[in-house]
Order: C-alpha cells, then structure tokens, then sequence
C-alpha cells in the first residue's frame, strides 16, 4: 500500500517538473543552439583542422618514386682508341627515391597557417550574425503569441462579467424589472465571444507552431509565455557582431598581406636521391648499379614583374572596401535605432491616453450597470458600453506588447 501510494504520488508530480513557460531569452538561445545554420560553425572549424593539416605536411619531408625504362636509338661510340670500352646498351633502365626537406621558406608555412586561422573566425562570424539577423524574427513571433495570451485573458474576464451580468438580468426579467429578451442579447454577445475565443487559440497555435519550428523545440499550446520588461540604454555604442565581423575581414586581409609578403622569400630546401639502374652514374660501366646524390637548392624568385606589389595594392583596396561597409552600416544602424526610439515614444504616449480612456468609459459602463439593473436602458445598450470598455482595454495590451516589441527590436538593433 506505500509503495502504491508513492508511484501515485510520483505519476501526479511528473507534470509540475514540465516546462509550464518559456521566456524570450530563452527563445533567443535556443534558436543560437538549434537552428541548422549553427552546424555550419563546427563544420568549418573541421574544414580548417583539415586544411592547417595540409599546411604543416611543407615542413615534413617530401617522397617521390621514380622508374624509367627507355630506349635510344643511339648512344656514344667511342673511338677506336678505346676500344677496349664496352659500349652502352640503348635500352637503359633506372629506378630513384628522392627524398625533399624544406629548411627555410622565409615563415611562409606559419604564415599561410594564419590566414587560414583568420579564414575560420570569419567564417565562423558570419554564421553567428545570421543567427543574430533571427532575433527579430524571435520578437515579432513571441511579442504577436504574448498579444493573442493576454487577449484571450481579457476576452475570458469579459466573459466571466457578462455570465454574472447575464444571471443578474434573468434574475430582473423574473420579477419584472428588466424587459424579458434583455438576456437573449447577453447570451448572443457570450457565443460571440466563445467565437472570438476560438479564432484567437487558433491564431496563438499556429504562431506558436511557427516559433518552436524557429527553434527547433517543441512548444506546447498550454504553455505560458512570460512577459518580459525591457529596458534600453541609449548613448551606449553598438555592439553588434556585424562590427566583429568587419575587422575579422580586414584581420584576414591582413594575414592575407604578410603571405605575399614571404613568398618570395629565398626558398632553403635539402635534397637526397637514391637508385638503382642501368647504366648509374657512371656512364662507363655499361651494367645495372646503385647510386645516391644528397645535396642543398635555395630558390628565390628575384624578380615576378611586380606581380606581389600588385596583389598587395589589390587587398589594400579591399580594405578600404569594408572600412566604406563599416561607415554605411553604422549610419544605417543609427537611422534605425533613432526610428525605433521614435516608435517608442509614440507607443508610450498611446499608453498615458489609453488609461485615461478606460477610465473615463469604467465611469460610463458604472453608471450603465447601474442603469439596466433599474430598466433604464436595454441589455444592447449595457453591451455597447462593456463592449467599448473591452476593446479600449484591449489596444492598451496591445499597446504595451507593441513597446515591448519596440524595446527588445531596439536592443536587437543596438546589439545589446
């Protein structure tokens, strides 16, 4: 019997520990986490290992196998007074291994190994300021699934005092106070708000449905949506990673500068060759040998018709090129965030004139409550005034999400 008890009570605890609501901060990481594109970050970081691999293979010394077999329609003759010499076969054969060691490159390999360092936090960037682009598509899907939730709690509220009004009137039309059809009109206005009801679920579903594909989680339809309180900080720098981005660029540029640099830079290589053939190294023993020659090779291209110097210029350009995309971008960042601040400022104006207007129609619909229970006026006339209380308080929700929305697009925008 304890035992059963305790299953009981663990199968009736199972569903308080399930997520009963998500926050926007939470909506923003998990996009970062989920959304396929952030694959592409260790995926390029795999690539990188890879090809930094293929870099240091300059610095291990280098194999080559060699096998040849020809014929010569003719070969030296020697003259009759060494005649006593063999003279060589015109099939010849010769097999070598050569062995290469790089001694000296001028720092061109640790070179080409930063750049491609620098080629992966680019890379890697940008994939994290696509990420970043999402969040606003985060705000409108969150901002419009808290707008439905606090909508559908007005709406049931509404509900809940047209249910009591509408017992109060049965009550008036039973002792003769209130004409007899004043509850058909609150009962047509209740269906019309089980309709509203079940338009918004639907609506909330579906954008619920929209955000957990976003974010690759699922999302249950009973789930609460916390409203969040943001603040913004003005006179604060931007601080979003499309700047990171722009100098990851000229950072790569940069690198990209000091490899051209060192590739024309004496070139310092050892070299050892071993073979077996016929005729070796002696071209007077006309019979199959061994042989070996080790040595050094330096190469330096002295002169590449300015080929490195035009390059150079070239990324030089290219440089200018993002410093140019940095200016528009923060110009147009400024353009919007003082949008925004605008749009702010609007909202909050729309706020102080909602509340004086709820509570001046609260005053009416007072004073019309008090009216029908005295059959001074109609059930449609006491509907009138709930129904425009209701909807002045439902655009003063709707004005609060939008600051909101205004707020945490602000900050997007910002970087912050």
């Amino acid at each position: 019997m304890k035992q059963l008890l305790i299953i009981l009570f663990l199968l009736v605890g199972l569903p308080s520990v399930a997520q009963q609501s998500i926050t926007l901060e939470e909506c923003y990481d998990l996009v970062t986490e989920n959304y396929p594109l952030a694959k592409q970050s260790k995926l390029f970081e795999a690539q990188n290992k890879l090809d930094a691999e293929v870099i240091a293979t300059s610095k291990l010394p280098q194999l080559s196998l060699d096998a040849q077999a020809t014929y010569q329609s003719d070969v030296i003759q020697f003259p009759l007074a060494m005649s006593g010499i063999e003279p060589l076969n015109k099939d010849q054969y010769r097999a070598t291994v050569s062995v290469n060691q790089l001694i000296y490159n001028g720092g061109a390999t640790a070179a080409s190994l930063d750049l491609k360092s620098a080629q992966l936090k680019t890379k890697q960037k940008q994939v994290e300021v696509s990420l970043y682009q999402l969040k606003q598509q985060i705000n409108q899907l969150y901002f419009s699934v808290l707008l439905a939730q606090e909508s559908q709690l007005l709406l049931k509220a509404k509900k809940v005092q047209l249910e009591a009004k509408l017992k109060e009137v049965q009550s008036g039309i039973k002792y003769g106070v209130i004409l007899p059809t004043s509850d058909k009109v609150l009962e047509a206005e209740l269906l019309k708000i089980n309709q509203q009801c079940n338009a918004l679920e639907s609506n909330k579903a579906t954008l619920i449905e929209t955000l957990s594909s976003l974010i690759s989680q699922p999302i249950d339809a009973s789930i609460t949506f916390q409203k969040p309180l943001i603040e913004t900080q003005l006179r604060t720098e931007l601080a979003r990673p499309e700047l990171e981005l722009f100098q990851f660029k000229k950072d790569e540029i940069e690198n990209y500068e000091t490899l051209l640099s060192k590739q024309n830079a004496p070139k310092l290589l050892g070299f050892a060759t071993g073979g077996y053939g016929n005729p070796g190294l002696n071209m007077l023993d006309n019979s199959f040998q061994t042989f070996y020659t080790v040595g050094v090779k330096v190469n330096w291209t002295v002169f590449d018709w300015n080929a490195n110097k035009k390059q150079r210029a070239s990324l030089a350009i290219n440089k200018d090129f993002i410093e140019n995309e940095t200016e528009i971008f923060k110009l147009n960042t400024n353009i919007a965030l003082n949008q925004q601040q605008k749009e702010i400022d609007k909202i909050e104006s729309f706020i102080t004139s909602d509340l004086e207007i709820i509570n001046l129609r609260k005053d009416v619909l007072k004073s019309a409550d008090s009216q029908l229970k005295n059959g001074v006026i109609t059930s449609s006339a006491y509907i009138t005034e709930l129904t425009n209380l209701y909807e002045d308080e439902n655009t003063l929700i709707k004005h609060n999400i939008q600051l909101q929305l205004a707020k945490a697009n602000y900050n997007v925008i910002k970087g912050q």
